[in-house]
């Protein structure tokens, strides 16, 4: 069991994305890691836009994975993006995953 850094929501680990940050110079980038094998601290979240955007909104990145300074989202937003199945909108996709029913 993880929680997800965004919704904050207790879940399996294979429902949730780990991602990492890698150093860039003075800067880091967030990496997804979906075979949980890179090195270093790592942080979980959902693959879903909301829970992405909720924790930029709550500055969760920096927290989670014991950042200072911002770190570069651009890799990680792209990779959820892109696992988002097309035509399903961050609504349904949010009521779907903390709906018990479904």
């Amino acid at each position: 069991m993880r929680t997800c850094i965004g919704c904050r929501s207790r879940v399996p680990t294979s429902e949730l994305l780990r991602f990492v940050a890698v150093k860039a110079g003075v800067d880091a980038r967030l990496q997804p890691d979906p075979g949980r094998r890179l090195p270093g601290r790592g942080a979980h979240l959902h693959p879903d836009p909301v829970c992405f955007a909720q924790a930029e909104r709550r500055r969760a990145f920096g927290r989670a994975l014991r950042l200072t300074g911002v770190a570069d989202t651009g890799l990680l937003a792209e990779h959820i993006r892109a696992a988002t199945p097309p035509g399903t909108t961050d609504d349904e996709a949010s009521e779907s995953r903390h709906d018990p029913a479904r």
